[in-house]
Parts: structure tokens; C-alpha cells; sequence
């Protein structure tokens, strides 16, 4: 197999009422560890890479390692930028490989907004490539942007209709009360706002800031129309988690082989704890 846009995948979860996963990724050892849990369980899953991940992995290097990935395991993965913003970037990782994009214009106002999108769908769709585009805005950290709790914008769902007409994008991504990073309280989301917009627009819907949701409200938000689930900050902290017990066992380690096998491990099981969860096991 290879690369693909998360199109076909998110029409097929939103007509069978489930969700895909999307996982942040980093390096080698985040990419073993999601496809190979995905190639056992038989889900679809995709890798997702903010643009402080690009940064640190290289394009190059990122898109061979998940190719092979894809190929080895027969997997039809979707490599996608996350929280993506300049549009000459964007070209540059659509031209090396990529075929899934989320255009994150969000908080720019409402026309500059459309604007922004339309442009980046006008030049993805030219590569059959996917875009995913936010309006509303999540609280929390991703990469450098920092949103506080009182700037959280929840999703217009009138709105959202003219959004994803006037801008043609594949999916949609909702702020319904998720937030990127940890949760400070009880997560809470707003579930008659997400019915709201799912009888607007007709794209599948994704949520961000999956991290920290407990499983029974993930699971209301996909029997709602949520067709993507986003999951980073609890496999970072599963893997660094892992690692410092392991280096804590055995201070005199050195051997990455040895230190990075504990963190596979842990990522791998709260993959296939989110595949569960989504309902997408077997839905290859």
C-alpha cells in the first residue's frame, strides 16, 4: 500500500458510525508502534505531524519512514498535516508525498478565515489530497500557539453550513468543548451544539484535543457525527512515561535499543485502547 488522503476513509467511518483515529507521530518509534497495533487490530488509522514535528523529523525522512510503514503492513495509511498554516509549506509536503491536510486558519476572523481555506483546497484538490480545515477555536498548546480558556470560541453551526460550502473542504473540525493538551477539570462537550452541526453540513466531522476524553464521551461524540478522532498529548506522556521508569530500573543504560522498546510498548496499548474506543477495529 501507500500514502493516501483520509477522504475515502472518513466517507466509509461516517456511513458505518464510527471513528478513524488520527495519531500524532515524532519519529521511527511512534510510527512502528501505531502501525503495527493498527495492522494487528486491522484499522484504519492516520499519522498525523504538526509543523513543529516536521520541523524535527524532516519531510524527507517522515514520509519514507511511513511509506514503508504503509507498505510493509499493507496498511492504507493517511500521513497528514496537523495544524498546518502557510500555504507554501503546505505545497512543499503535498509535493514530497502527502495527501491529507488540515489548514488551520481559525484564528484568523470568520472571511479571512474562508479565504485561507478556499486557497489551500484550491491547491490540494488539484493532487487529490484531502483538506481538514477549523472553525472555532480550541483552548491549550499546539506547537507554539497557546490559546487560554476564556479565547475558546465554540463552533457557529449555521456558520459551519456556509464554511463548508463556500470553502469545499472534505472535513470539518468542530470546537464542542475538547481542548489540545491536558485537561485542567472534567472535560465537558457540548453535545446539542455537535447534533446541531451535523444537520448542517454534510462532511465528517473531526475532534481535536482527544486526549484525556473518557472513553463513554468519545464514544457519544462519534454517535453524534464525529468521524476523526485526535489523540497526541496521552501517547507522549505513555512513551516519556515508560522510558523514565525504564532508565529509573537501570540508571547505567545507553543503549536506545533497550530504553526505546518500554515506550513502543506503552504507545502501542494506548493505540489499541483508542482503536476500541473509536470502533474502527476491523474496518480495514
Amino acid at each position: 500500500m501507500y500514502l493516501i488522503s483520509s477522504h475515502t476513509m472518513l466517507q466509509k467511518a461516517q456511513r458505518e458510525g464510527y471513528a478513524v483515529p488520527a495519531f500524532n507521530v515524532h519519529n521511527l518509534e511512534t510510527v512502528q508502534a501505531i502501525t503495527e497495533t493498527a495492522a494487528q487490530l486491522g484499522s484504519p488509522v492516520i499519522l498525523a505531524g504538526t509543523a513543529g514535528t516536521w520541523r524535527y523529523a524532516g519531510v524527507d525522512y517522515l514520509v519514507a519512514i511511513c511509506q514503508q510503514a504503509a507498505r510493509r503492513y499493507d496498511l492504507p495509511l493517511a500521513l497528514h498535516l496537523d495544524h498546518h498554516e502557510v500555504l507554501e509549506d503546505i505545497h512543499l509536503k503535498v509535493k514530497a508525498g502527502v495527501r491529507s491536510v488540515m489548514i488551520d486558519a481559525s484564528h484568523l476572523p470568520f472571511e479571512r478565515n474562508v479565504e485561507t481555506v478556499a486557497g489551500v483546497v484550491r491547491l490540494c484538490h488539484r493532487y487529490g489530497v484531502s483538506v481538514e480545515a477549523e472553525l472555532g477555536t480550541l483552548g491549550g498548546q499546539e506547537d507554539e500557539r497557546v490559546v487560554a480558556e476564556n479565547a475558546c470560541v465554540f463552533t457557529d453551526p449555521l456558520l459551519a453550513q456556509a464554511f463548508v460550502r463556500r470553502t469545499g473542504i472534505d472535513s470539518l473540525a468542530v470546537a464542542i468543548g475538547s481542548a489540545h493538551g491536558l485537561y485542567r477539570g472534567e472535560p465537558r462537550l457540548d453535545f446539542p451544539r455537535l447534533a446541531q452541526i451535523r444537520a448542517q453540513v454534510s462532511v465528517p466531522l473531526v475532534l481535536h484535543g482527544a486526549s484525556g476524553i473518557p472513553a463513554e464521551m468519545v464514544k457519544q461524540a462519534i454517535a453524534h457525527g464525529i468521524c476523526k478522532v485526535n489523540v497526541a498529548t496521552e501517547l507522549k506522556i505513555a512513551f516519556a512515561d515508560a522510558v523514565k521508569a525504564f532508565f529509573t530500573a537501570h540508571p547505567q543504560a545507553n543503549d536506545p535499543r533497550e530504553y526505546m522498546e518500554p515506550g513502543k510498548q506503552a504507545l502501542k496499548r494506548v493505540v489499541e485502547e483508542k482503536i476500541r474506543i473509536c470502533g474502527s477495529e476491523g474496518k480495514l
